[in-house]
């Protein structure tokens, strides 16, 4: 696999001059090639297991075991269909069971990766990191605003290497975008949108239920967990991002991207309030999470976020964010970062016609000289560019060869628990405030509702 890493990313990117910022500039880089590793003994690979083999777990699988040096040798899931899918996947050795505590009992596995419904993250990650393995769990990180603190304990007790899954945080283009805010491209921070829509069913999670779906296919018991007990459901096994008891809704399986990509850019800890709003539009089917969703974040920085979810799009699915600045503006979308400056016009200007024509001439004249150096037009023209990732170029590859790297090494991971219960803190306060229908308040360095 041929992956243009971010140092080489960095190094093509940063060649812009001060006179190519005044004409319209686009950057598309050419496909590079990582520095080969070094070879691999067989007996010196991770290796890891998969707890939770559903749509995200298979995926990610998919990604990881293209990172040299990696194994995959076992995995857990509730539907013994998705067990034996991953046999035909990744072969007839793995070992595969409904129990996952089967795996942690092992000794030859070094790692898992947690793609669970987001109720049983918590306990999936802390019973790995007691049993001596290093985890890599889908975001958002936690269901429930305890799980955070407990998370985090553990990996500082154990120390074990947790990696929460949002990675946008190890995107070239996100780092790219995090080196123009610093350097000022955009000047002073105000204002932060971000989206995420969708117009297709299945992107509303309406996934489909295979036909032999039943108790007997399904441990059931298993995967509720501690959610509520109720009778066998296979939509609710199945299609489990739609109830609150085993997901977290738009915000957690979305808005927690767009916070973990502003808070990776911006450097911050996370928002100090938060109001959402939306509700359930047009998917009525019986879930009890919103399909449209609107919130708005104030941060101590000095900016605000403002976010939208909307499952009932009529043009196309997209992800973007937007951040405005006091000098133009820069936006990431399509695997690409642009920025556009418009420095911002500090002169006062004038508006002179509704008066007497030698009162125009001498405020015209007074205005001259009180600001010689006024752009004539009164607006300075503006720069464009822009930064293009290669085709092909995945960050969820980067993502899980930082994780990797780290189990290695022992180096801190780019997407600690800290990060996440921060990233995925923030997101929940919008479910929050919906269901108070108030404004509610964070505290983001002690991580704690106030």
């Amino acid at each position: 696999m041929h992956v243009l890493n971010r140092r080489s990313f960095l190094k093509i990117a940063g060649t812009a001059t001060a006179e190519t910022l005044l004409a319209p500039k686009i950057y598309a880089l050419a496909a590079g090639q990582a520095t080969p590793a070094a070879p691999i003994a067989a007996n010196d690979h991770i290796q890891f297991a998969l707890i939770g083999a559903g749509i995200q777990g298979q995926g990610d699988t998919k990604v990881a075991v293209q990172v040299p040096g990696v194994k995959l040798v076992a995995v857990a899931d509730c539907y013994d269909g998705r067990l034996e899918r991953s046999k035909e996947l990744w072969g007839n050795d793995i070992f595969t069971t409904r129990d996952y505590k089967e795996i942690l009992a092992r000794k030859d596995i070094d790692a898992v990766l947690i793609a669970t419904p987001d109720h049983w993250h918590k306990q999936a990650a802390i019973d790995a990191m007691n049993a001596g393995k290093d985890v890599y769990c889908e975001k958002p990180m936690i269901h429930l605003y305890s799980d955070g603190p407990e998370m985090i304990e553990t990996a500082h007790k154990t120390n074990r290497i947790i990696q929460v899954g949002s990675q946008r945080v190890s995107s070239m283009i996100y780092a790219k975008a995090k080196e123009l805010l610093a350097s000022g491209a955009i000047g002073q921070l105000n204002m932060v949108t971000a989206r995420w829509d969708r117009n297709s069913s299945l992107g509303a999670w309406n996934y489909t239920v295979p036909l032999d779906a039943s108790t007997e296919t399904c441990d059931w018991p298993r995967f509720q967990g501690s959610a509520p007990k109720i009778p066998f459901d296979a939509d609710h096994f199945f299609q489990w991002r739609k109830w609150k008891a085993y997901g977290s809704g738009v915000a957690g399986d979305l808005f927690v991207h767009l916070f973990s990509g502003t808070h990776f850019i911006t450097g911050t800890n996370g928002p100090t309030r938060a109001m959402a709003t939306g509700g359930l539009r047009f998917w009525k089917d019986g879930r009890d999470v919103p399909d449209v969703m609107l919130g708005l974040f104030d941060y101590q920085e000095g900016f605000n976020l403002s976010l939208r979810v909307n499952f009932v799009d009529g043009g196309e699915e997209s992800e973007g964010l937007i951040f405005t600045g006091s000098e133009g503006t820069m936006e990431i979308g399509g695997n690409a970062v642009s920025v556009n400056r418009v420095p911002l016009q500090k002169d006062p200007g004038y508006i002179v016609g509704t008066f007497p024509e030698a009162m125009q001439k001498r405020i015209i004249e007074s205005y001259r000289e009180k600001y010689p150096t006024s752009h004539p037009s009164g607006t300075p023209s503006p720069g464009y560019e822009k930064y293009v990732a290669p085709a092909g170029y995945s960050d969820s590859y980067d993502h899980f060869n930082n994780f990797f790297s780290s189990v290695r090494t022992r180096k801190p991971v780019v997407e600690d628990a800290v990060f996440g219960f921060r990233a995925a803190g923030a997101a929940l306060l919008s479910n929050l405030s919906m269901e108070r229908g108030e404004v509610v308040k964070w505290n983001p360095d002690a991580m704690k509702l106030v």
